[in-house]
């Protein structure tokens, strides 16, 4: 239990010192004039640059798992730097071409005002996926070597680095997207040379070299569904706030939510973290994972309830980082219901991170879809009945998420009936 604490909190404060930064980009949006307008636009472009970078965010498992010989080291990273510049490319023309503004204005039901907004965010974000794409390489290669401590060095000097990015930018008084958008650009920058040099300084590849003739068809079959995983993922707010802007009051609703799911991040990512757990130590002790993992689920749902409940939210919400009044007060209301997300997260994360060492990652892209698909399902119909609002639709968020974690459990299951089977079949094999 001592080895899974010392490997784990580090990669905890990670997390949060990453998700921190957005915090600060809302308290930034704040101050600026129309605020709930600025954090709806923020909302809707940050939703979908989020869409396709999503599918990036398992990189840092791809290194961990792949990166364990020179040549799996070189294949994957070669891997990696293809799938991020194919991914941006429909980012670019969603950002430039015609054709991706209308279809921001028909998907969000945005006027061409607003989505002329969105777009010019996209335009400048596209080229960080790339940026980002390596950094989550490299950050795999030190979770590899259990280097987290290193890991949450750098993820504090990058959020420092967006702090005085955006308090820069606004004191010079520049446009909303260039001090969102240049304080991440500069931090990621920093972010992934800082990387590499402590890669070239205190990274060792493991004594058994692994995956000496690695393909693009392996990391492909470990990728994709993986990378749907994070995709679906990020498609589960665009979804929301689709249906979300069509209702009476929808961009304050979309405000709150926001600033709601951003903050709730704070604690969901701590389960996150439960994905490198299980790639870095194995299927064994399992009883024990599972008690450390509720422990921490304990920790972090009542750490979330006791800032929901207390006024504690009026003085990091109202007073620290000045969320208008009508978007803090459907905000309060969201939270209450993400109080669940932690519960849900960490059992389906378990049976991830079982599926990802069994290298059995199709059932974690099943679920994913069929929680978009239950999410896009529920909406529909609430919409149609007129209930859909700021609280439903976190019920629905949640909702997804119990779908989700049902498909993995399902497919976990099956995978290890297999095994059984074949372990049966291979004895009675042996005793012929």
């Amino acid at each position: 239990m001592r080895a899974y604490w010392q490997f784990y909190w580090p990669l905890a404060l990670t997390g949060l010192a990453m998700v921190l930064s957005i915090q600060f980009q809302n308290a930034a949006l704040a101050r600026f004039p129309d605020a709930a307008r600025e954090l709806a636009v923020f909302a809707l472009a940050y939703g979908t640059f989020g869409f396709f970078r999503a599918s990036l965010n398992f990189i840092n498992q791809l290194s961990n798992v792949y990166a364990r010989s020179r040549h799996g080291a070189r294949r994957t990273l070669q891997f990696v730097l293809l799938a991020s510049a194919v991914l941006t490319l429909p980012l670019l023309g969603l950002g430039w071409l015609p054709a991706g503004d209308a279809l921001l204005r028909a998907v969000y039901g945005i006027d061409a005002a607003l989505s002329d907004r969105v777009t010019e965010y996209l335009r400048y974000l596209a080229p960080l996926v790339v940026i980002s794409a390596l950094r989550f390489y490299y950050t795999g290669l030190l979770i590899q070597a259990r280097l987290t401590g290193w890991v949450t060095l750098l993820n504090a000097m990058f959020l420092s680095t967006v702090i005085l990015g955006l308090v820069v930018g606004f004191s010079l008084g520049l446009e909303p997207v260039v001090v969102l958008v240049g304080a991440e650009a500069a931090a990621m920058l920093l972010h992934l040379a800082a990387t590499l040099v402590a890669v070239r300084l205190r990274y060792r590849p493991p004594t058994v070299a692994e995956h000496e003739s690695l393909t693009f068809r392996e990391l492909t079959a470990f990728f994709v569904p993986v990378s749907t995983t994070g995709v679906m993922f990020a498609l589960s707010r665009p979804v929301l706030y689709a249906f979300v802007s069509r209702t009476p009051g929808g961009i304050v609703a979309i405000a709150a939510m926001r600033v709601a799911f951003d903050f709730s991040m704070l604690f969901q990512q701590a389960a996150n973290q439960f994905r490198h757990f299980f790639v870095t130590f194995g299927l064994d002790d399992l009883a024990r994972k599972r008690r450390f993992m509720m422990l921490v689920c304990a920790g972090i749902t009542a750490l979330m309830l006791l800032f929901a409940v207390t006024p504690l939210s009026n003085l990091i919400w109202r007073d620290l980082m000045r969320i208008p009044d009508d978007v803090r007060a459907l905000a309060v209301d969201v939270i209450l219901v993400m109080c669940l997300m932690p519960a849900v997260i960490v059992f389906r994360n378990y049976f991830h991170g079982r599926l990802m060492v069994e290298r059995r990652t199709a059932g974690m892209a099943a679920g994913a879809i069929l929680r978009v698909a239950g999410i896009y399902g529920a909406c529909q119909g609430l919409f149609a009945l007129g209930w859909l609002d700021h609280v439903t639709a976190s019920f629905v968020l949640i909702l997804g998420f119990v779908i989700e974690a049902g498909v993995v459990v399902h497919a976990a299951r099956r995978g290890q009936a297999d095994q059984n089977g074949q372990g049966e079949r291979d004895t009675a094999t042996a005793k012929m």
